[in-house]
Parts: structure tokens; C-alpha cells; sequence
């Protein structure tokens, strides 16, 4: 879809995308691997968006790299500025298509399936997805 297209203009603002998986009630979120940006940090998986690339090719990219299932974007369901306004993610839900799942451990030591109050409850998740 046209619409969801980045601009490749350098305003100084990072875009990324973040897949919203669910399953039997449940969300996936991934525990960033250590030695990437947040690592640690429990978080949905997301990540920047590639010039050139539209928003839902770059959430379908982000779940195939990171925990290596295929996505079918359906539709953009959030948006979340920084404060700083330096960072802007696209929250896309999301329909798994591959349910058997493997994560890159260069980037993601764990995947875990939750509710959202489980997810709540998870150390260190990443203050977009607490306000999500």
C-alpha cells in the first residue's frame, strides 16, 4: 500500500515498526538479545524501517529476521513519538502465518507467548510497549 511508504528524506527522525502478534489470547514479545540497542529489554518485535520500504514491508522483515516466522501485516493499529520527537514506530497487528518460530539469538535471547497483564508484569519492557 502506497500510503504506508516512508519518506527518504533525513529530518533526523528514526521510523521503525512494531509487530503485534496474537494468539490464543496471547501476545509475543521478545527479550532483546545483549549487545543490541535495549538489550534485555522485553519489547515486541520491531525494528527501523529501510529506505524505500513501506511500513508493512518493514514489520514482515523485522518478524522474519528476528524470530524467523512470516507475518501477514493487516493493518496499522498505533503510533508512538518519543518525547524527543527523535523516534516514531508504527504499530502494526499482525496475522502469524508461520507458527513454528526461531530467534536470531545476534538479536533476541528469548520469545515468550503472554497475556497482557503477564506481559505488564515482565522486567524491563520497553516504555512504548507499556503505553501500548
Amino acid at each position: 500500500m502506497a500510503s504506508d511508504r516512508v519518506p527518504g528524506g533525513d529530518d533526523g527522525v528514526q521510523e521503525g515498526v512494531v509487530a503485534v502478534v496474537a494468539r490464543d489470547g496471547r501476545l509475543l514479545l521478545i527479550r532483546r538479545a545483549p549487545g543490541v540497542l535495549a538489550g534485555g529489554s522485553w519489547c515486541f518485535v520491531g525494528g527501523a524501517i529501510e529506505r524505500g520500504e513501506t511500513q508493512s514491508e518493514a514489520v514482515a522483515r523485522e518478524f522474519r529476521e528476528e524470530v524467523g516466522g512470516r507475518i501477514r501485516p493487516l493493518r496499522k493499529i498505533w503510533e508512538y513519538r518519543r518525547p524527543d520527537g527523535k523516534l516514531l514506530l508504527h504499530w502494526w497487528l499482525a496475522a502469524l502465518e508461520e507458527v513454528e518460530l526461531r530467534p536470531n539469538l545476534r538479536e533476541v535471547a528469548e520469545i515468550r507467548w503472554c497475556t497482557p497483564p503477564e506481559a505488564l508484569a515482565l522486567p524491563g519492557l520497553l516504555g512504548s510497549n507499556i503505553r501500548f
